[in-house]
Formats: C-alpha cells, sequence, structure tokens
C-alpha cells in the first residue's frame, strides 16, 4: 500500500500527494533554467506565468527535441497508464513535460513521477553517452478542482507547442496526446 503525504515539500515545490486525484504535472530538463532565469521568475508577481514564458523560450540542451530521447519519454508515460494511473493529456516540449494524470487505486503521485524520471534519465544518458544530471530535481503539480479546471488545463498541454511557435495545430505536433484526439 503506498504512503499518501498530503501536503508536503522537500525545501522546493509544495506537492499534492492523494488518491483518485487528477493532477497536473510538469516536470523539466536539469539544465532547462539557468539561475538567472530562476532569480528573474522569483521576482515576477506571476510566478507561474513566467516561469512557463521561460520554459517555452527552449533554454538548455533541449534533448527532448530529438526523437529517440521523446520517444523513450513518451513510452515511460504510456507503460504503467491504466494500471496505476490514466493518462489524460501530455505534452512532451524540447525542455519538459507537461502531463495531466488521474492516480488509480493507492499509488502515489510522488513514486510515479519518481519512477518516469529515475527510468528516463538513465535511458536518455545512455542514448546521448552522457552521465549527471538529467532532469530537474523537483516537479510541479497542480490538482484539478472540476471539470472546468480539467478541461481548460488539458487544452493548455495541447496548446504549449502552438503557443511556442513550434506548430501550427496542435495535432501536429507529435508528442503531445492532441495527436489521437484531432482526426
Amino acid at each position: 500500500m503506498a504512503e499518501f503525504k498530503g501536503w508536503h515539500s522537500r525545501g522546493y515545490l509544495p506537492h499534492f500527494d492523494s488518491p483518485e486525484t487528477i493532477q497536473f504535472v510538469t516536470f523539466r530538463l536539469a539544465d532547462s533554467l539557468p539561475r538567472q532565469a530562476i532569480e528573474r521568475i522569483r521576482m515576477q508577481s506571476d510566478v507561474l506565468q513566467h516561469l512557463d514564458h521561460e520554459l517555452d523560450a527552449g533554454l538548455g540542451a533541449c534533448w527532448l527535441s530529438q526523437s529517440e530521447i521523446a520517444s523513450l519519454v513518451e513510452k515511460a508515460l504510456f507503460h504503467f497508464d491504466e494500471q496505476q494511473y490514466r493518462l489524460l493529456g501530455w505534452c512532451l516540449m524540447p525542455n519538459h513535460v507537461h502531463v495531466v494524470i488521474e492516480m488509480l487505486g493507492d499509488h502515489s503521485l510522488t513514486k510515479v513521477v519518481w519512477s518516469w524520471k529515475s527510468f528516463t534519465a538513465k535511458q536518455a544518458n545512455t542514448a546521448l553517452r552522457r552521465s549527471g544530471t538529467f532532469w530537474d530535481v523537483d516537479y510541479f503539480d497542480r490538482y484539478m478542482r472540476n471539470e472546468e479546471h480539467l478541461f481548460l488545463t488539458i487544452e493548455y498541454v495541447e496548446q504549449n507547442p502552438v503557443k511556442a511557435g513550434l506548430c501550427s495545430t496542435p495535432a501536429e505536433w507529435s508528442w503531445s496526446s492532441a495527436r489521437f484526439r484531432e482526426v
């Protein structure tokens, strides 16, 4: 049985870990935000909007823009879909990942995100012939308050590559749930 922590923090961001909860999760590559960008973001009143803007600028090595790396990360997201969680929406950007996920049974969000990051870091570092930190140590999560919040969040996730100027429509982006929705 999983240990649910409710509201908790490891000294970075607050997290909410609870069974049967729908969450919006963002995790990013370790080099996606230089120290100067983080300091700039902390000085802003709307931290999340500025964080989003900085991530969409495509800073860092952007390893997720390589098909081989994006594919292994997407496969990891699919691996326990419908067993530990239900993927409701996702998008792999060049330097970060957005996931909308419904936790199932007694599985912990903290452990699921850790398993994605741990497995894919090892695989990606091998593929890239590198060592060292791949993902940033923390992740951002927000639970869905209601159906409208869920709908708007999935729309945001799938529109992210369009907003960042990477494609014209969400369905054109190869690494997103939008390609399965639009016919």
